[in-house]
């Protein structure tokens, strides 16, 4: 799969949206990380909708805090927070102080494989970038990075990279008890990557090529 061009980073007004469209059309979509001079990351597969209103798992229900801060702020904006002594990342949506944004929870990795695997210490595919956690791990990603705007970054921004096709799969929220019910949970249907139930799938996942991959 060909390195997105930088020209091709997602503009502010892509993330000025509703969270739940920015969703949607973040499947397929590239999640970069620079480490050492280096690009490395791969394809958006599975996502999260948290909503500014009527979200009890979202983190903006309780208003502004220290914490949270990062989710209130303009559009593109990164939202980096702690979890089990790991990080999960987000794009900030909507409009400056809204308080809404979109979980990446899964990467098809594509590009620094090997770093990736360092920064796991695996190389299980199978647990590399399947989940919020791992995929903020393999990454290098920590709450140093929360605040960082996206749009500007030079160490980590999502790319539009000439995205096929997908099957969109959808289902309720996974790891959350409060609002859990709303189906605000998106995926690239029979992609391997995606996190959680097999059953969600419509086409079975299979094991993905190991070419093109570097």
């Amino acid at each position: 799969m060909k390195m997105p061009s930088p020209q091709s980073r997602l503009l502010r007004s892509f993330y000025e949206r509703d969270p739940v469209d920015v969703a949607r059309d973040l499947l397929g979509m590239s999640l970069l990380r620079k480490i050492n001079g280096r690009w490395i990351g791969g394809r958006i597969v599975e996502t999260e909708a948290y909503l500014s209103h009527d979200d009890l798992a979202s983190h903006s229900v309780r208003g502004p805090t220290a914490s949270n801060s990062a989710m209130f702020g303009p559009p593109g904006t990164l939202y980096v927070y702690p979890i089990h002594a790991k990080y999960c990342l987000n794009a900030v949506t909507e409009p400056t102080g809204t308080g809404s944004a979109v979980l990446i929870r899964a990467l098809d990795p594509f590009w620094g494989i090997t770093s990736m695997q360092r920064h796991r210490h695996t190389d299980d595919m199978a647990r590399l970038t399947r989940g919020p956690a791992m995929l903020c791990q393999s990454l290098n990603v920590d709450r140093s990075l929360d605040h960082t705007d996206m749009v500007e970054s030079k160490l980590i921004s999502i790319f539009q990279a000439g995205q096929p096709e997908i099957e969109l799969g959808t289902s309720e929220r996974i790891g959350v008890t409060r609002s859990r019910a709303l189906r605000l949970r998106f995926f690239i249907d029979g992609n391997w990557f995606v996190s959680g139930r097999r059953k969600d799938h419509r086409s079975p996942p299979v094991p993905p090529a190991k070419t093109l991959r570097s």
